[in-house]
């Protein structure tokens, strides 16, 4: 898969590549598009575009708030597949849209997915939908040659994990504790042997989110994983100091050392 490639070629070079996260729409259309150039410009690899949903349920309140905020705005599906054509033009990082499957259903989940196709996203990440009841989500992923993202929880079974990555594609999404985004996260030797749980399980790269929030958490996860992933942080730094603030904590995110 063309994503997996592009993270193994940028791990040659970096001994881990940082994802970001925004929601279209907040704090506006514009705003979002400032904050993608913003975190593009501080050394992004790959970035999700979350399409705002009134009932996102993997997201803590940061999260919700800003799809709630978006929904307000009147952001719809379509102004989302506008955004993110609009982003992958202006860049040349990987993005995918993260969303829940009744955007995607009620959209057609072949449309949906030759659509993401023809503005040349990369994959996607579903959050509710389990690889038991997605087979039309992933015969319509693998016909576009897209990389359907899947998840591994501390709560799932080496047995499950191997079933899992028999249908991920690009990388698999670890979170790192049970519950939803945006909490505090232990770094520690917890952490360690659930990752250790996680490589066992699977040969595509691996990412971690849910806490990440300072360049300590990053340095812990250097040579563990190969994505750390940053959500509510930027958000939290963007409503406290602005759209220019957000690139200056990526850049610390990033610093050697």
């Amino acid at each position: 898969m063309l994503l997996e490639t592009y993270i193994r070629e940028q791990r040659k070079k970096k001994e881990i590549l940082l994802m970001t996260h925004i929601v279209i729409g907040y704090p506006s259309l514009e705003a979002s598009f400032d904050l993608v150039e913003a975190m593009v410009a501080a050394g992004v690899d790959l970035m999700e575009l979350q399409i705002p949903f009134s009932e996102p349920i993997a997201d803590g309140p940061v999260i919700l708030k800003a799809n709630q905020e978006a929904l307000s705005n009147g952001t719809r599906v379509e102004d989302c597949l506008r955004f993110a054509e609009r982003a992958t033009r202006a860049f040349s990082i990987p993005f995918l849209f993260m969303t829940y499957y009744n955007i995607m259903y009620r959209y057609g989940t072949d449309a949906f997915a030759g659509t993401m196709a023809e503005r040349k996203l990369c994959g996607a990440i579903v959050p509710d939908l389990p690889h038991e009841e997605g087979a039309d989500y992933l015969q319509a992923m693998n016909e576009n040659k897209l990389a359907p993202i899947f998840i591994y929880a501390p709560t799932s079974s080496d047995t499950r994990m191997r079933e899992i990555a028999g249908h991920a594609r690009g990388f698999i999404y670890c979170v790192a504790r049970k519950g939803v985004t945006g909490q505090q996260t232990d770094f520690s030797t917890r952490l360690q042997a659930y990752l250790d749980r996680c490589r066992r399980a699977t040969e595509l790269p691996l990412a971690l989110g849910f806490g990440v929030k300072d360049k300590a958490d990053i340095d812990y996860l250097a040579g563990k994983v190969d994505i750390a992933v940053i959500g509510s942080q930027t958000i939290r730094v963007m409503e406290e100091k602005g759209v220019k603030a957000v690139g200056e904590f990526i850049k610390k995110m990033k610093a050697e050392g």
